[in-house]
C-alpha cells in the first residue's frame, strides 16, 4: 500500500489534503495530529470520521521527529481517542509502556515505530528493535538515516529476515529503499503529494509509475 502522510495545520486544510491524496491514488493517509495548531481529542476523532477512509492515526513525539508540543499524557491521551476511529495508530517504541499498552490495546491494528534520524543502527541492534516491536504490535516500523550505502543495505537485510516490517533508510541516499522495500515484503511505502514529512520521501506519482513498472516485470 502507498501511504501519503497528511502534515497540515488545521481541520480545514487536513480534510482538503486528504482528499487531493486520495484523488492521486493513495491507498491509505497518514493523519499526522502533531502537525495540528490545536489538537485536541474531539477535534481529531471527527477529522478522521470525516474522511471515512483507510489512515494511520500518529501523533509523533518531539524526540523521533514530531512536533506535538503539549505534555505526554496529553499526547497519549489524544492518540489513544484516534485509535478508537482509525484503521491503524502508530505508536514509538519508546513511547512508556503503560501508554504504549493502552493504545495497542485501543486499536484495530498496531504500528510500532522507531525512529533514528542521525544514524542507521547495527543490524543486531535494528533486529532486535522489530523483534522488540513485534513482540508487543501487529506491525513493526522503522526508519533510520544512512551514512553510506552500505547503511541502506542493512535496512534492506533486516527486511529479508522479518516479515510484516515497514523499513526505511531516509535521506536522498535511502530514497530507493521506499521503492524496492515492498519487493521484500514491506506492507506500507511512503510517498508525499505536496510536501515531504521525512527526509527522501519520492512523490506519488513517481512511486506509483515506478512500482507498476516494478509489478509489470
Amino acid at each position: 500500500m502507498i501511504c501519503v502522510p497528511i502534515f497540515e495545520k488545521t481541520h480545514d486544510y487536513v480534510l482538503k489534503s486528504a482528499k487531493k491524496a486520495l484523488e492521486m491514488g493513495a491507498d491509505l493517509l497518514e493523519f499526522r495530529i502533531d502537525a495540528l495548531e490545536e489538537p485536541d481529542a474531539d477535534k481529531v476523532r471527527d477529522i478522521i470520521e470525516t474522511i471515512d477512509h483507510p489512515l494511520i492515526a500518529t501523533n509523533r513525539m518531539s524526540g523521533e521527529g514530531g512536533f506535538f508540543d503539549g505534555s505526554e499524557e496529553e499526547r497519549v491521551e489524544i492518540l489513544l481517542e484516534a485509535a478508537k476511529a482509525s484503521d491503524f495508530v502508530d505508536v514509538e517504541l519508546k513511547t512508556a509502556e503503560k501508554c504504549r499498552s493502552k493504545i495497542i490495546k485501543a486499536s484495530k491494528t498496531s504500528i510500532v515505530s522507531f525512529h533514528d534520524f542521525k544514524k542507521t543502527p547495527p543490524l543486531k541492534e535494528l533486529l532486535d528493535v522489530v523483534k522488540a516491536e513485534k513482540e508487543i504490535g501487529d506491525i513493526a516500523k522503522f526508519a533510520v538515516m544512512p551514512e553510506d550505502i552500505k547503511d541502506t543495505l542493512v535496512v534492506l537485510e533486516v527486511l529479508s529476515r522479518v516479515q510484516n516490517t515497514i523499513g526505511i533508510s531516509m535521506g536522498d541516499l535511502g530514497k530507493y529503499t521506499r521503492i524496492v522495500a515492498p519487493i521484500f515484503g514491506s506492507p506500507i511505502t511512503f510517498a508525499s503529494f505536496n510536501r515531504e514529512s521525512a527526509p527522501g520521501q519520492l512523490d506519488i506519482e513517481s512511486t506509483k509509475h515506478i512500482l507498476s513498472k516494478i509489478g509489470s516485470w
